[in-house]
């Protein structure tokens, strides 16, 4: 803190090296009384006036001399004041951070000594020619919903592993409800994801069918629903089949990077049959607007939702109430997820911001895709992508679009582009298709 006094000094002071170097030190001392009167000569007044550098004058004039120390001693106990005041606040922060740093560190080591000590090993398949075809179910805790259909699907018992606020798995719903399907909802922990402990993959969506042998996963939310709509097109065909034209290959980009593509994902499976009332371009173009959804607009969202600390926060909250995590989840089990989830997805949607190259502010460039579907729809003269009843590329925008419903982005997006017509019509057809839906009231068991 007197380094700039120094500085001020030093020009009338080459002389005095030595004395100059212990004078930056002087903050030190807590006793003026011992400080030599020809060191305390080098020091300024407290308004920054010249300063008199006479050490006979100092020598000689003893009410000067008192007036400099008095001087010197109230500058340096208000910059030790202030001083301690900035490092009781910085205590204060330091403080905070560790607690919440502590805080989620036994929180997270309990969920880890509660679940993973008894940790369940991926089940084991039946046939080697399909890894995902088991002969056993998977073992599940407790069903969080039940929705019951109108279409007669009794050779197909569906089970989804989802996490509420994920738009993937809203694109699943979308279509299982819909297609007026019957299914059983497992909300998955993100954080721990102890429902998923069976699995080798560990990402949702994904549905368990049952079988008249066993029971078939399906993963990839695409997948999913190109391979459900592909059975539902021709209920003759076997599933089994079917989910063999969706290989999954790995691969290892030029970086050295492994990952996995499911192929064919976006392709429906028709056999041998024609598909009634479809064009080979319309089948092509709800390819397009699929793969669009998912590469494009659902990376629009996080950035979004996630845009600050408050939104995020908010969004989770949300997600509790829509999913109901109260009858779910433990009660710390539930803040765990809310807080740690929402300061995570915080940090994520920053970097997904940049990943994708989005604009300075993200509502724009969300706004920018939604227009661009919207102009599609407008240019063709009907009501969806699909002509006057929605096709798999508006569920896959609906999906997207739902997972935010709620949100101030989703406020934001009504207000800012045309979509709510299109938006509320999605909404009424899938109410009117939907099964009747139940809760399970699970509190008391945890």
């Amino acid at each position: 803190m007197f380094f700039p006094i120094c500085r001020i000094v030093s020009r009338p002071l080459r002389g005095y090296p030595e004395e100059l170097l212990e004078f930056s030190n002087l903050s030190r001392y807590r006793h003026l009384s011992s400080i030599p009167l020809h060191r305390l000569a080098f020091l300024e007044n407290s308004k920054r006036r010249p300063l008199l550098l006479s050490v006979s004058h100092t020598f000689n004039n003893p009410g000067y001399a008192d007036k400099l120390r008095r001087s010197f001693a109230q500058h340096n106990f208000q910059s030790d004041a202030n001083a301690d005041s900035a490092k009781k606040g910085s205590n204060k922060v330091k403080l905070l951070m560790v607690g919440f740093g502590l805080g989620a560190v036994i929180g997270l080591g309990y969920v880890y000594n509660k679940n993973m000590r008894q940790k369940s090993v991926p089940i084991a398949n039946l046939d080697s020619g399909n890894s995902l075809w088991f002969s056993e179910p998977p073992p599940i805790d407790f069903i969080a919903k039940k929705v019951v259909g109108s279409r007669d699907t009794r050779d197909l018992q569906l089970t989804l592993f989802q996490y509420e606020p994920c738009p993937f798995c809203k694109k699943v719903r979308a279509f299982l409800d819909f297609a007026g399907l019957s299914y059983d909802v497992v909300e998955v922990n993100p954080v721990t994801k102890k429902q998923l402990g069976w699995s080798a993959y560990k990402k949702v969506p994904i549905i368990i069918v049952k079988g008249e042998e066993g029971y078939q996963q399906l993963n990839d939310s695409s997948m999913i629903i190109s391979s459900l709509a592909s059975y539902l097109e021709d209920a003759q065909q076997d599933l089994q089949k079917i989910v063999k034209y969706y290989p999954q290959v790995d691969f290892q980009d030029g970086d050295g990077k492994k990952g996995s593509e499911i192929m064919n994902r976006y392709f429906l499976m028709f056999g041998d049959k024609e598909p009634a009332g479809r064009s080979k371009e319309s089948i092509v173009e709800e390819r397009r607007w699929r793969k669009w959804s998912d590469d494009v607009l659902m990376h629009t969202l996080s950035p979004n939702i996630y845009r600050t600390w408050e939104e995020s926060l908010e969004a989770f909250n949300m997600f509790s109430k829509n999913g109901d995590w109260e009858h779910i989840f433990p009660q710390w089990e539930r803040q765990m997820v809310i807080y740690v989830g929402a300061a995570v997805m915080y940090i994520i949607g920053k970097r997904l911001k940049k990943r994708h190259n989005l604009l300075d502010d993200a509502r724009q460039s969300l706004y920018n895709e939604v227009n661009y579907f919207l102009k599609t729809v407008k240019a063709k003269g009907t009501h969806f992508i699909g002509g006057d009843v929605p096709n798999l590329a508006d569920l896959a925008v609906y999906g997207c679009i739902s997972s935010i419903d709620g949100t101030r982005t989703f406020d934001d997006l009504m207000r800012n582009t045309k979509l709510s017509p299109w938006y509320e019509a999605m909404c009424r057809i899938i109410d009117s298709r939907r099964g009747k839906m139940s809760l399970s009231k699970l509190a008391d068991q945890h």
